[in-house]
């Protein structure tokens, strides 16, 4: 099987969580390999993404390394499936790389947290509010890729319709409320659509306002999907150069820690919801 010349974010976390293993069980690459009936280079090109390996590999690599974790296990076996093409591919070559590993995570999540100081969460964004964000991005996108990016922005949320969305808790912070982007009235659209989506069952919006004072992680969005078992969750926070998807056992528990306190402090539901019409009603 010909090798890949860029793995998306699955395919290398497939390949993170089979190096995981088997240096947990304290396997040489060279004895690994030997198990798969591999050479050493093809197994470094698997623990990197680079190329594929088979659902009966998986299994072997799993027994030999004592992982008894069937859940887990079927989970790895599930990714290293060759996937029909998502929706976001058809952007593959023409929006960076790393916009299309977002929207692949999002379709895969079981449950999604995300926190925002300054912006509005992406996956709840209008139109208007979204191209007003794309138009002031530096240095400055050409018309036809704002377009482009406007348009995987509106297919992204698709991912919360259905007859069976994910679980969405969005922590928003006052700062974001309050950010006219696109003028008073994209800004006033902006918080009733919010206020529309946090009357749904499956979305939480929480807010949380200027006199809760400090948190962790106050200036950085986090975005956090839960994966089919905890172990494959995976954090993915916003960049200058792109985003960067986190995966590693104590960053997913710093991560989810911030989180919970983001949430401790902020507004129940009812109170959020209070507050952001109090706020359209002064824009």
């Amino acid at each position: 099987m010909a090798a890949r010349t860029s793995p998306t974010e699955r395919q290398k976390r497939l390949g993170a969580e089979l190096r995981k293993m088997r240096t947990s069980a304290g396997m040489s690459a060279e004895f690994a390999a030997g198990l798969l009936a591999i050479d050493r280079g093809r197994l470094s090109h698997i623990e990197t993404g680079v190329r594929a390996i088979d659902a009966d590999r998986v299994r072997t690599l799993a027994c030999n390394c004592g992982c008894t974790d069937k859940e887990y296990v079927d989970a790895l076996i599930d990714m290293a499936q060759p996937r029909q093409r998502g929706w976001w591919e058809r952007y593959r070559g023409s929006l960076p790389a790393g916009l299309l590993d977002i929207a692949e995570l999002e379709a895969g999540a079981t449950r999604m947290r995300s926190a925002h100081s300054v912006h509005i969460p992406g996956m709840l964004q209008t139109s208007d509010h979204a191209l007003a964000v794309f138009r002031v991005v530096v240095p400055p996108l050409p018309e036809h890729e704002i377009a482009l990016r406007l348009a995987h922005r509106m297919e992204r949320q698709q991912v919360l319709e259905g007859a069976s969305p994910p679980e969405y808790v969005g922590i928003v912070h006052e700062a974001a409320l309050r950010m006219q982007f696109g003028g008073r009235n994209v800004a006033r659209a902006q918080l009733q659509h919010l206020l529309a989506l946090s009357e749904r069952d499956h979305i939480s919006l929480l807010v949380i306002p200027f006199a809760a004072g400090a948190f962790p992680g106050a200036g950085q969005t986090v975005n956090y999907a839960e994966g089919p078992v905890a172990g494959l969750d995976t954090v993915q926070i916003d960049s200058t150069h792109g985003p960067e998807f986190l995966y590693a056992d104590a960053q997913l528990a710093k991560y989810r820690a911030h989180l919970d306190w983001m949430e401790r402090i902020a507004l129940p539901p009812e109170a959020s919801r209070d507050f952001i019409h109090d706020i359209a009603r002064q824009i």
